[in-house]
């Protein structure tokens, strides 16, 4: 019983076989009951006939008709005086009827009456019919009717219930095995998915099976096969970028370290060597901290706590950090806050947006351009946008610009080329502010980054 198609079959099969089965004995008593009344009331109607005639016409020709009418096999006749004496009988061995039949000296009845009505154990039922002439002429027509007929029928009843009983248990055998199988088909193979999922094999492959329960069930097993297919892909491409992005910094580390270490080698050439240790350490430092940030955000580690704060004072702050960064490499930074109001944000992590938006401006900006920061208010959103005059972005790779380790430059350059983590923890960031954000940008143009939260 471990496998659930054994398990609905049976479950459905008895539910469904005491349903039948009460409904067949319902049936079958039903009809055997009604039969009996029938019996009874024509037993009835024949002895109020009998009564009626004899009452109106008293004599031994009216006796011998009504015995000859009743002399068949099934029913009889007996006529009795007021003393309980038996007058007339269409049975010609009355102790056959006797054996059925109560004291007739102890009947005191007013109305027609059913003597005996247990068909199963007597062999006749019996009614008594009281008739009455004059005082002294009175009596009963007491009929008898065979209850072979009722037995008859309750055999018959019983021979075809019981084939209807036979042939519907193995009809629904043979429909819940199919429908057991029809049903349970998909969940086995879902089950054989899953376990294909525990054991690290995402390729999984379900056929469409309809838009119910069982079809939800296997399009979400689907889609999470799909989808942990598509995490393993992007977990290695995230592994081999950053074993990349940290073996280009420790490459350089390690050469230039053995470079200033040479005996012979000159001051000013060590010390060209350890500035530029100096710069891929901090580069490596820089790239060690997104990569934790990201797996905090993972995590849903971070936490936003978010407070009203002036923007103008805030924008002024950050717009002081950073300027000395553009006038190094001859580019501009304009602030353009026409108005001061107030932004309902967490200012820590606001911060690391801004700031990751304008590294990104700084990297990628032409020199002698202008790089602008402009905030304003729109309804009760804070507009936040960053436009730089660079070399832009594909259109065909707008889309991907936002997913962690992919960068449009794919030089990897230490000069120009960034880690591909800074706009990753931007959207991330801008979600868990339930803000958005969007990009324009031209290729050779450069681009205008929008954030509204």
């Amino acid at each position: 019983m471990n496998r659930i198609s054994i398990k609905l079959t049976a479950y459905f099969f008895i539910a469904v076989l005491i349903m039948e089965t009460s409904l067949i004995l319902y049936l079958h008593q039903n009809i055997i009951h009604t039969r009996v009344d029938e019996e009874f009331s024509r037993l009835l109607a024949t002895g109020s006939n009998h009564r009626d005639v004899l009452s109106e016409n008293y004599s031994d020709t009216t006796m011998k008709h009504i015995v000859l009418m009743e002399k068949d096999e099934e029913r009889e006749v007996l006529i009795t005086n007021n003393q309980g004496e038996i007058i007339r009988s269409s049975e010609e061995n009355i102790e056959t009827l006797k054996r059925d039949l109560p004291q007739v000296n102890d009947l005191d009845l007013q109305i027609d009456q059913i003597l005996v009505s247990d068909w199963k154990r007597s062999s006749y039922i019996v009614s008594a019919h009281p008739y009455k002439v004059n005082p002294s002429q009175s009596g009963y027509v007491i009929m008898f009717q065979s209850t072979h007929p009722i037995e008859q029928l309750v055999g018959k009843l019983n021979l075809h219930f019981g084939l209807a009983g036979v042939t519907s248990v193995v009809a629904l055998l043979i429909i819940y095995a199919v429908l057991s199988k029809f049903l349970t088909r998909p969940l086995i193979r879902m089950k054989k998915a899953t376990e294909k999922l525990s054991k690290g094999n995402f390729k999984v492959s379900l056929p469409f099976i309809g838009s119910d329960e069982l079809g939800e069930l296997s399009t979400s097993i689907q889609k999470l096969a799909d989808d942990l297919e598509r995490l393993k892909t992007e977990r290695n491409e995230f592994l081999a970028s950053v074993a990349h992005e940290l073996s280009t910094p420790l490459t350089y580390l390690i050469g230039y370290s053995k470079v200033a270490i040479r005996q012979g080698v000159s001051e000013q050439e060590r010390q060209h060597y350890l500035v530029i240790i100096a710069e891929e350490s901090d580069r490596m430092k820089e790239l060690v901290k997104n990569l934790l940030d990201l797996a905090k955000m993972d995590e849903n580690t971070f936490t936003v706590s978010k407070e009203y704060f002036e923007a103008r004072p805030f924008f002024e702050d950050i717009f002081k950090l950073v300027e000395p960064s553009f006038k190094l490499k001859k580019l501009k930074l304009d602030l353009i806050c026409d108005m001061d109001f107030k932004i309902h944000a967490d200012p820590l992590r606001l911060e690391q947006i801004v700031l990751n938006l304008l590294d990104n401006a700084l990297k990628y900006s032409l020199e002698q351009s202008t790089v602008k920061m402009k905030v304003s208010k729109k309804g009760k959103k804070s507009v936040i946008s960053v436009v730089d005059v660079g070399i832009g972005i594909p259109l065909e790779e707008i889309d991907f610009i936002f997913e962690k380790l992919y960068r449009v430059e794919k030089s990897r350059s230490r000069t120009s080329g960034g880690s591909g983590i800074g706009l990753a923890i931007v959207k991330e960031l801008v979600e868990a502010h339930d803000g958005s954000i969007d990009v324009i940008s031209n290729l050779g143009e450069g681009s205008t980054f929008t954030i509204i939260i």
